[in-house]
């Protein structure tokens, strides 16, 4: 069963990283067990302490969702040892009509990759010349089905030799004189004792019979019978070699299921091998890699909650099927391939829409899982003094609070308080609830902070102006502001960076302190900065 991510916007704030948990717990209380809440970055001191509060775990952390070499539906053959006969291969190929098998060591790590061409060229040489060398007992008379017959024979572990077919009785067979050979004759006494004086290395008795006069000659020459005919038994006895003989091992190209696959495309197109073994992160096979595989890879399904712009979410969703977006924010620039489930409700957290879904199913949220929703509503409503704010949010938060036994007061001194990190750097404590936004053909970044101590905070303001400029103009942004958000004084400090002019006229600044105001009431960003820049730029 493929797995879905739920996940937040980027640099999440308690909101995104709850309401993904939340949503998640929710679809997989419904019988579907393949939701998984994840996050697209560190948590922030806020959301650490509401976690611990609750003895809550932080969703997995993803990086991208960008198609791996793990989302293909690749094959899955079986994998040999290298000391597997060729023959094994060959019927394992046959059987399954697959033209490449992995070769693996005994722990599973890779040896080598044999494939149909590696035997049809072995098949022509063994044409030319039928030599074997150091054929393993076991494998001769594994494919032979065949029996030894004598106890000289049993002394031996390996055979080397001209394989060589005895003319019918009566005729000077000229085809064989030296005891490096492997005689394959029918019921030819006279053959077969001619091949035991001449203490040859192996005779290959077909569909007959030895007397006991022949098995018990003084040699250590290997007899052995076999139910197959001569033309059929030199063929198997080529195909007694251990395919680590003739399977490519060198030079191999492989690839890793966390692979993406848009490098696996470049490096196949720059390669010309039928196949290409797949590791796992053991470095042991898994499966094999063809060209067709990549024609119609399956692709990530994501679920998006508290944003829905392309900018704020996960790397690679361009490769990936949206299935759904719970938001509250504006709507914005993310296209789907299909129509999906939306909802978008003017309301002042996330989290609010995804308990309302809770109650519509039947289903009351666990008392941690409230706990984590009561403090979610509270952070993102700024503890219900946001003009975001709804009632729904209040008498939702009130709901769990109730359910989870905690006070909404305790809860919004612990994230309130929360440390800001007066041990981070700037550009730490700025990334911890940042957002990128293109409007009207600007790109600008906002950045959120919310405290019930603001000084502490603004007696680094210089140092927060210079970060913000070196972010300006690393990510080409035409403005970066801060928000120092005050609970208690209910205003945000505002720090700007970049179109100074534009940020004037926007909020209506006249004094004269250089890139930094303090606007009263101002408490939201979705619904007071956002809004206030877009009206101006149109």
């Amino acid at each position: 069963m493929d797995k879905v991510y739920i996940t937040g916007h980027r640099n999440p704030d308690t909101d995104s990283i709850v309401s993904a948990m939340a949503y998640a717990a929710l679809k997989n209380a419904l019988g579907q067990r393949q939701y998984c809440a994840a996050r697209l970055g560190q948590i922030s001191d806020e959301t650490k302490a509401v976690l611990d509060k609750f003895g809550a775990q932080p969703p997995e952390l993803i990086n991208n969702v960008r198609t791996q070499v793990r989302d293909l539906d690749f094959d899955t053959p079986p994998t040999l040892s290298p000391a597997a006969t060729i023959s094994r291969a060959w019927q394992m190929m046959q059987a399954d009509r697959i033209s490449v098998l992995p070769v693996a060591n005994e722990d599973g790590t890779l040896y080598g990759m044999l494939s149909a061409g590696d035997v049809a060229s072995y098949d022509m040489l063994a044409v030319r010349n039928s030599t074997v060398k150091n054929v393993p007992v076991y494998n001769l008379l594994s494919v032979l089905e065949g029996k030894v017959l004598n106890e000289g024979g049993q002394i031996r572990d390996e055979i080397s030799g001209e394989v060589t077919i005895a003319l019918p009785a009566g005729r000077e067979n000229l085809l064989f004189s030296s005891p490096d050979s492997i005689v394959v004759c029918g019921d030819q006494p006279d053959m077969i004792k001619r091949a035991l004086e001449l203490r040859v290395t192996c005779v290959i008795v077909c569909q007959a019979e030895v007397s006991r006069e022949l098995l018990e000659l003084d040699t250590d020459t290997c007899i052995i019978s076999t139910p197959y005919d001569a033309y059929r038994a030199v063929h198997l006895i080529c195909h007694s070699l251990p395919i680590e003989r003739i399977c490519k091992s060198h030079d191999l190209v492989s690839f890793h299921l966390d692979d993406y696959i848009d490098d696996v495309r470049n490096t196949v197109l720059e390669s010309r091998f039928r196949a290409y073994p797949i590791l796992d992160e053991n470095e042991h096979v898994v499966g094999t890699l063809s060209r067709f595989h990549l024609l119609r890879p399956r692709r990530k399904q994501v679920i998006l909650v508290d944003h829905n712009e392309k900018a704020q979410s996960v790397p690679g969703l361009d490769q990936a099927d949206i299935l759904e977006i719970v938001d509250h924010h504006r709507l914005a620039d993310i296209e789907t391939n299909n129509p999906i489930y939306v909802r978008n409700e003017p309301v002042g957290s996330s989290t609010t829409i995804v308990a309302d879904m809770y109650q519509e199913k039947g289903l009351m949220p666990s008392a941690k899982m409230a706990g984590l929703m009561a403090a979610a509503i509270v952070s993102d409503t700024v503890m219900f003094k946001s003009p975001t704010c709804t009632q729904r949010d209040i008498d939702i938060a009130n709901r769990m609070s109730r359910i989870a036994n905690v006070s909404l007061e305790e809860l919004g001194q612990t994230i309130f308080s929360a440390a800001t990190g007066e041990d981070k750097s700037a550009e730490s404590i700025i990334r911890t609830d940042y957002k990128e936004f293109h409007i009207g053909g600007h790109n600008l970044a906002v950045s959120q902070i919310t405290c019930l101590d603001s000084d502490r905070l603004m007696a680094r303001k210089e140092e927060f102006l210079a970060t913000m400029e070196t972010i300006r103009k690393k990510n080409g942004l035409d403005i970066v502001l801060l928000m120092i958000t005050n609970v208690l004084v209910e205003g945000s400090y505002l720090l700007y960076s970049g179109d100074t002019e534009t940020i004037r006229q926007a909020f209506n600044i006249t004094g004269e302190e250089k890139n930094c105001v303090f606007l009263s009431k101002i408490m939201s960003r979705k619904k007071q900065i956002i809004p206030s820049l877009s009206a101006l730029w149109g």
